[in-house]
């Protein structure tokens, strides 16, 4: 008897039922309608959430994958359908977003032809994803499918795109699906040296004022329990990167904050002052370093990573362990001696002392004038109890939102960190929600960054989805305007923005919104926002020229510190 066939395109189905996907972000088109058609047969197997714009469906996945910790899946058509995605695609590479992005394509028969819709996705995308690869015959599509599964998952987490050409999509094979999880020559976790690990414990040891700085790479590979274990035996504090928030609770007590341009000054000054830097997950990312050739001289340097090419790519390290963070961790926690170094851990009292008066209590208690941002997100942080996913846009709501939050649970950070991408907030959010409905999604952004998506209103009236939209209105793109006053003599080039009536158009998306321009009114407010699951828009009528301190200027090192326009940490 011969076996049953099946349209690529159902195949395709098939194949994302196999991996466990149980959601779809993507807007159809010309050549994805054959994919498009057989979804309406499986539509109570996979959920398809239709965006208004595909940079909106990329944007989602990232915000689903952070949140859920598997691969999101974005469904787009040819041409502008993927050239859409590309934003997306390069801010999820760099992020270390997984991705499984497929884009409809032409029949290979009019490939180099130039015809209707086509453009060269492989071509565009190799540089921004771990793999692109197109499917040409009906009979690759599970394979294709289960591959780029594995290697979006796997290892260092990252984009994948597969271009699906029609006749693919229409063309019947047979169905059988293997899940991938072996490829020649490439090893996703290696494999840590031991005398590496070993080394390591011996350096940890002796130092008198060791410190660890974690990146997203410790909610990637699961390993929440293992720092907060290891630094809680080796009495060692600990700071974290902007991707790597919520990977430690706020109240862990050797936690000292965030590090970087807007970081903490805990963070930074004792990045300058330990005698061992112990890095884990993390990439040294210039907003976290300043200027690389001042960046921690005095320490020594351990660096742990699932990736190769991080270890010495922009510090160089004086012993690099190359494995997954947990598995790394664990080993050492083994081995190290239960330590205290709390006569170190001083060092940040005088740090907190100085950025409380001189930064927080003036940016969260003013007392008059306009509402500041970093109250907003005091007073969200303060109602939720810090029980809330944050998704930030890009801009001063974003460091506001990273300095300000707190956070009990792991994943409940989703920012842009290396791209840093205007317009990721709202559909971000919204896929995060998707990923866990039982939480609370809070999305800080600006009027800038919520002018860049607004459309995906669209999608949330249409799929009910109860985001909760804090909107902190300036009138200006916040951050450029910041770097004009400071930095480029006060010329504000285009910098100003002219805004609609925000509360007209979330009413008129059927979303419950709120307009505050009182102090006094503001905790009431985001008491009714996060009183249901309901959408909800909560617009805050905040500073025009409000600052974000302290602040590292460019090419400075991480311990000089502006507190204010005129005043220095010293």
């Amino acid at each position: 008897m011969e076996a049953e066939k099946f349209r690529g395109s159902e195949i395709f189905l098939k194949s994302l039922l196999a991996e466990g996907v149980d959601t779809l972000f993507g807007y159809p088109g010309g050549q994805n309608v054959a994919i498009y058609d057989k979804i309406y047969d499986y539509k109570d197997r996979i959920r398809h959430i239709l965006v208004r714009h595909e940079q909106g469906a990329v944007h989602a996945a990232q915000g689903y994958a952070r949140v859920k910790g598997k691969a999101g899946v974005v469904l787009v058509t040819s041409g502008p359908g993927a050239t859409n995605v590309i934003t997306g695609i390069a801010d999820a590479m760099i992020d270390s977003t997984p991705l499984v992005v497929i884009a409809g394509q032409v029949g290979t028969a009019l490939l180099g032809t130039d015809a209707f819709q086509e453009t060269d996705v492989l071509g565009m995308t190799i540089p921004i994803t771990k793999w692109s690869y197109q499917i040409r015959r009906p009979e690759d599509v599970a394979w294709a499918v289960a591959r780029a599964f594995y290697i979006a998952q796997s290892g260092r987490p990252g984009p994948v795109v597969l271009d699906f050409t029609r006749d693919a999509q229409v063309g019947e094979a047979e169905f059988e699906f293997k899940k991938c999880d072996f490829i020649r020559s490439y090893v996703p976790v290696p494999e840590p040296s031991k005398d590496a690990i070993a080394e390591a414990a011996k350096m940890i040891d002796a130092a008198k004022k060791p410190f660890v700085v974690f990146g997203q790479g410790i909610v990637q590979s699961g390993a929440e329990k293992a720092l907060a274990d290891f630094i809680g035996k080796a009495g060692i504090p600990a700071a974290s990167t902007l991707l790597g928030l919520s990977a430690l609770r706020s109240d862990n007590p050797h936690y000292k904050g965030m590090v970087g341009m807007h970081g903490n000054i805990a963070a930074n000054i004792m990045t300058q002052e330990c005698d061992l830097l112990i890095a884990v997950g993390m990439r040294f990312d210039d907003r976290v370093t300043g200027t690389t050739s001042t960046y921690a001289k005095q320490a020594k340097k351990i660096h742990i990573d699932i990736d190769a090419s991080e270890i010495g790519k922009n510090i160089p390290v004086d012993l690099g362990i190359l494995g997954d963070a947990r598995t790394v961790l664990e080993k050492l926690t083994s081995l190290v001696k239960a330590s205290d170094h709390s006569e170190w851990e001083k060092t940040a009292d005088k740090c907190y002392e100085v950025e409380n008066s001189k930064v927080i209590n003036p940016e969260i208690h003013p007392g008059k004038g306009y509402i500041n941002m970093g109250e907003v997100v005091d007073t969200v942080a303060t109602v939720s109890k810090g029980d809330v996913v944050v998704i930030t846009d890009v801009g001063q709501n974003q460091m506001h939102a990273a300095r300000y939050s707190k956070f009990v649970k792991t994943r409940s950070m989703v920012t842009s960190g290396g791209l840093g991408t205007m317009g990721f907030g709202l559909p971000a959010a919204i896929g995060a929600k998707i990923a866990d409905p039982s939480r609370q999604v809070v999305l800080f952004l600006g009027d800038g960054g919520l002018q860049m998506t607004i459309e995906e209103l669209g999608t949330i009236m249409q799929e009910g989805t109860g985001v909760k939209i804090v909107l902190l209105n300036n009138n200006w793109l916040g951050n450029v305007r910041m770097w004009q006053q400071l930095f480029w003599d006060e010329r504000y080039s285009y910098t100003r923005m002219t805004n609609p009536d925000y509360g007209k158009i979330s009413s008129a998306y059927g979303i419950k919104n709120r307009l505050v321009e009182k102090r006094e009114d503001l905790e009431d407010a985001v008491r009714e926002m996060l009183s249901d699951d309901a959408p909800f828009l909560l617009e805050v009528r905040v500073v025009e020229e409000g600052m974000v301190f302290p602040m590292v200027p460019p090419g400075k090192s991480v311990n000089e510190i502006m507190l204010t326009e005129k005043e220095w940490y010293k």
